[in-house]
């Protein structure tokens, strides 16, 4: 990271979950951005290729899915005789990214304890709402649908203080929430910042197509 007092201040990536009752616990600020993002985006049609008419309808937004990967390393912490990694290494931020896909304990031995008690029918858990944030234009609702963690490095008490964690994120549109609900609204925000970008790339492209043509036709 250049050290220029001039240089842009470089905003963090992040994965956030949003849980009212441990809002700290699932906080993971990316301590490098990864140099990649890979977007595979799938149309929702209506019907197949015998229903006349109707190529171009659409039953809703398109499914999205993202993969990266994140890399964390204690290192630095390490040498700046920091606490937190001199104890645990990186195992805590390992962990608040892992506890995104685990039911809170307490649920589970609450329900286990209705069980027993005859009650007939447990709700599942639901997981927290989690947010994956990508500068101010991109802050979309996600669902986990899978991690890798590679464990690269050890302190002596086998703590991990290296990793790359391989993500693969669902995103979540208001079909799947609810366009009233938190992370429908958040989506839909990023749907209209999406129409506005697309809007301002047409003027852009007109605007230069008509230098373009004017240039030629005074050459």
């Amino acid at each position: 990271m250049t050290t220029f007092p001039g240089s842009p201040r470089l905003m963090k990536g992040a994965i956030i979950g949003i849980d009212i009752f441990n809002p700290l616990a699932s906080v993971v600020i990316f301590q490098y951005n990864p140099d990649t993002l890979t977007r595979t985006i799938t149309p929702q049609t209506t019907g197949g290729d015998s229903d006349k008419g109707e190529a171009l309808r659409l039953k809703g937004p398109p499914q999205e899915n993202i993969r990266l990967e994140v890399e964390i390393d204690a290192t630095d912490q390490l040498e700046q005789d920091k606490a937190l990694a001199k104890a645990s290494g990186i195992y805590p931020t390992l962990a608040s990214l892992e506890m995104l896909l685990y039911p809170k304990s307490a649920k589970v031995i609450l329900d286990e304890a209705l069980l027993l008690a005859g009650v007939v029918e447990v709700i599942p858990p639901e997981a927290p709402l989690t947010l994956f944030v990508w500068g101010i234009k991109r802050i979309l609702p996600v669902r986990l649908t899978e991690m890798t963690i590679t464990e690269e490095a050890f302190d002596q008490d086998l703590n991990p203080i290296r990793a790359k964690v391989g993500l693969g994120l669902r995103v979540l549109n208001y079909q799947d929430l609810g366009l009233l609900s938190v992370g429908g609204a958040l989506f839909m925000v990023n749907q209209v910042a999406k129409e506005v970008m697309a809007s301002i790339n047409g003027v852009g492209s007109i605007s230069g197509s008509a230098s373009f043509s004017f240039d030629l036709s005074i050459g």
